[in-house]
């Protein structure tokens, strides 16, 4: 009888022993399975970056306008191929001379082309190429959403063809203004506000720094994207009638 209760034990000791693996194995797949599914694919939110910047630099200039207070310093999109390029109107306005560098850093003397006359702080500018010029895609601003991903390209103190990331902290509608926390400075004003399908939806414009120290804080604004278009549109037509 007790040659029987020994074997017996030992039977129930062997079978704990093995729950006890077959649960610690349990855990161990499990908790893998878990941190596969965990962690965001950052290979591919890598790849979008890089290739929206590929694909969009070449239609990004960086601009220096010598003004009265000194050099003013921007960025613009070129919007047609003949030479046409939409900034900030607060980069150009009252300069002397404009120089646009563009992203094979070839530089040309510039001239104001059109202003926008709605207090939009919106102009374009123009160049005369003497290379083939690629222009940027614009998107739908009415489509934007509070939360979404954006990206800015600018020249921010001079450090051309800067990107910085960020999201659509939030829309301003009084006041008409894409607000971001992607980092705008000094030297982005005129550049794009892009999606993540590398569509302009807004031109970048100002910083909120009440500390007066000029730099990015997290509060940016853009003009909406929407707000250009018919501006652009109206130029172009302009200039495609003349050239007839």
């Amino acid at each position: 009888m007790l040659h029987y209760i020994k074997k017996y034990k030992s039977i129930t000791h062997v079978f704990k022993i093995f729950l006890l693996v077959f649960h610690a194995l349990l855990i161990f797949v499990n908790s893998d399975m878990v941190y596969a599914q965990t962690p965001p694919d950052i290979s591919k939110e890598e790849s979008i970056y890089t290739t929206i910047y590929e694909n969009i630099t070449p239609s990004i200039v960086s601009i220096e306008a010598n003004t009265r207070e000194g050099i003013s310093s921007g960025t613009g999109c070129i919007v047609d191929s003949s030479g046409l390029i939409l900034t900030s109107l607060h980069v150009i306005k009252n300069a002397g001379s404009i120089e646009v560098t563009t992203n094979s850093g070839a530089t040309y003397g510039a001239s104001p082309y059109a202003i926008l006359k709605n207090n939009e702080d919106l102009a374009i500018i123009k160049i005369e190429p003497r290379e083939e010029l690629k222009i940027v895609k614009f998107g739908d601003s009415e489509n934007v959403k509070v939360g979404q991903r954006v990206l800015t390209i600018g020249n921010p103190f001079g450090f051309r063809g800067t990107l910085t990331t960020g999201i659509v902290s939030r829309i301003d509608y009084t006041r008409n203004k894409i607000q971001t926390d992607a980092a705008i400075n000094p030297g982005c004003s005129g550049g794009p506000l892009l999606n993540t399908r590398g569509e302009v939806i807004g031109i970048n414009q100002s910083i909120y720094n009440p500390d007066h120290n000029r730099s990015n804080i997290g509060i940016g604004f853009a003009i909406p994207i929407n707000n250009a278009k018919s501006f652009v549109d109206a130029t172009l037509k302009k200039t495609r009638m003349s050239l007839k």
